[in-house]
């Protein structure tokens, strides 16, 4: 798969979906531009010169992205001036997806691929909007292709103390299918966007406590029976890799005087239900010869059970010798101040609105 995966000059990940919006914040890593919403001049309003005593601009709060329950990344790779994009998930429900895209004036027509890391409602739940807004803002419903896991389940839930709580269903087949886009069903590694990136096959299991997804379970409405499925082995992640020298010679937190020297692997995480170490181990797998991890972006799913697990979780990222840590969606605060307390300075939340060029 190495030799399928090329490197790339630039990433831009416009973040149009996740749990949490703040556009405010500033980042500290050099080498990470960030433009947060309140910075985009998509939200002020001019104002005429006799107006409120000489004010220029008004900002409409009405613009601000809303943050959801769920993951959708809009991707770009640029190499030698060509952008491949592609949309990673697609939100917990459709609206949410259709104001933050049209809020961030996101050009979603560039959009060629769509990959859903797994068959979980807040991962698809807004396909069945995003596909057709695609295809109008391209004019057409050639080319864009939506690749999937091909083992779906029925239904997806979990075991409480009672009874088994189910989630909404994935959008089916048929319904994806009817939007007229190119489906694929793959569940080995694939390169993908003429070796932009790759998507992962199975994710190996190699830590010994990142176990899944803690009394998850799926039903089958042939045999009307709910089953344990705590691995979501239909996981998959995206990486790919910018081009750089690959020395880890830089010092945290990072400074003018010291930058980072090299890039390497990014790898997008949907929820971490493999485990956030092995999906970053085994993104390295898959570049191979010896390139660094440069960012992890996505749920790590250190919430609820697996909030057990942070400072290991913590403690293996740091072995890994991460540039940049981009947590989001079910990652939890807990999560986000142990990295920045064993990792200063390369912790840069996933949020909403936000675009980030690595």
């Amino acid at each position: 798969m190495a030799s399928e995966l090329v490197e790339i000059d630039s990433l831009e990940v416009v973040v149009i979906v996740d749990n949490e919006i703040d556009p405010n914040t500033s980042y500290q890593i050099p080498d990470l531009k960030v433009n947060g919403q309140m910075a985009d001049i998509a939200l002020k309003e001019p104002l005429t010169s006799t107006e409120r005593g000489g004010a220029s601009h008004e900002i409409r709060l009405d613009n601000v992205c809303c943050g959801g329950h769920g993951l959708s990344l809009m991707i770009t790779a640029v190499k030698d001036g060509e952008r491949r994009t592609v949309l990673f998930d697609t939100a917990p429900e459709e609206r949410i997806w259709e104001i933050n895209a049209k809020r961030l004036r996101a050009d979603i027509g560039k959009i060629e691929w769509i990959q859903l890391s797994h068959w979980h409602r807040d991962h698809s739940g807004g396909i069945l909007k995003a596909i057709p807004m695609i295809q109008e803002a391209k004019s057409s419903k050639d080319g864009l292709t939506i690749d999937l896991h091909p083992n779906r389940p029925d239904y997806r839930g979990f075991q409480g103390q009672a009874s088994v709580i189910s989630l909404e269903r994935d959008p089916t087949w048929a319904e994806i299918e009817a939007t007229g886009a190119t489906v694929v069903k793959n569940d080995k590694a694939h390169a993908i966007l003429n070796g932009a990136f790759v998507v992962s096959g199975e994710i190996p299991r190699v830590t010994p406590y990142e176990v899944g997804f803690l009394r998850g379970m799926r039903y089958t409405e042939a045999t009307g029976v709910w089953e344990k499925d705590e691995l979501i082995l239909d996981e998959r992640l995206l990486m790919c890799k910018v081009k750089g020298q690959y020395q880890h010679s830089w010092k945290f937190p990072s400074s003018p005087a010291n930058p980072a020297s090299g890039k390497g692997v990014v790898v997008f995480t949907g929820c971490s239900h493999a485990g956030v170490v092995n999906a970053s181990k085994h993104a390295l797998e898959l570049a191979g010869d010896g390139t660094p991890l440069h960012a992890v972006i996505g749920g790590y799913h250190l919430v609820g059970p697996n909030e057990a697990f942070i400072k290991r979780t913590v403690q293996d990222l740091k072995a890994l010798d991460p540039h940049i840590l981009m947590p989001g969606h079910c990652t939890g605060w807990k999560a986000k101040v142990e990295i920045e307390n064993v990792l200063p300075g390369r912790l840069a939340p996933c949020m909403v609105g936000t675009i980030y060029t690595l």
